[in-house]
């Protein structure tokens, strides 16, 4: 055999074994300088993650407080209801609130006003109800707990248990502040 052929072997299987080795990284002193294009079969460099890399977590952002309102229909119902409550004819007004309610079951304002015609019936144990039925209802509306509240102290002053009043108008007094 010739020699030749060995050293083409031998040359041929020392460039294959350089192919599946990795090699080292590159220094900075052998890279290519800034703006060069890289040749091909060359990998193109990754820039480094700049220093301030750390993502800053954002603050949650709270949602505008709800606020709950009567709907047209309803509105002209709480009116009627006002002006038969100040007629002193509370049970026509108590009626006419029940129909807003079967319009807007989920809306604490009509509860609300439902419990002022209880507390003007003399019926603090329903008013209280009402009260608590319209905080159930008002989660977001900071106005809307507040009065509620406000109901569920006077329904509670009115049956004498005053320190429960008044713990129940410092919670009205604290969400009317927001």
């Amino acid at each position: 055999m010739r020699p030749n052929f060995f050293i083409s072997l031998l040359m041929a299987a020392s460039l294959a074994a350089c192919s599946v080795f990795q090699h080292p990284p590159e220094s900075p002193q052998s890279q290519p300088p800034v703006g060069a294009q890289p040749g091909p079969g060359t990998a193109q460099p990754q820039p480094a993650p700049p220093a301030e890399a750390t993502p800053v977590p954002e603050q949650p952002q709270r949602p505008p407080p709800k606020q709950f309102k009567l709907s047209p229909a309803t509105n002209a119902l709480v009116q009627q209801a006002h002006t038969q409550a100040h007629a002193g004819a509370f049970a026509p007004a108590a009626a006419s609130i029940e129909r807003a309610l079967r319009i807007e079951p989920q809306n604490p304002l009509l509860w609300i006003e439902l419990g002022q015609v209880r507390l003007s019936e003399n019926n603090p144990a329903q008013a209280d109800a009402m009260g608590r039925k319209a905080l159930a209802l008002a989660t977001g509306d900071p106005q809307a707990q507040a009065s509620a509240w406000r109901l569920v102290a006077e329904s509670l002053r009115v049956r004498g248990r005053n320190q429960e009043a008044a713990d129940a108008d410092m919670k009205a007094g604290a969400l009317s502040t927001r």
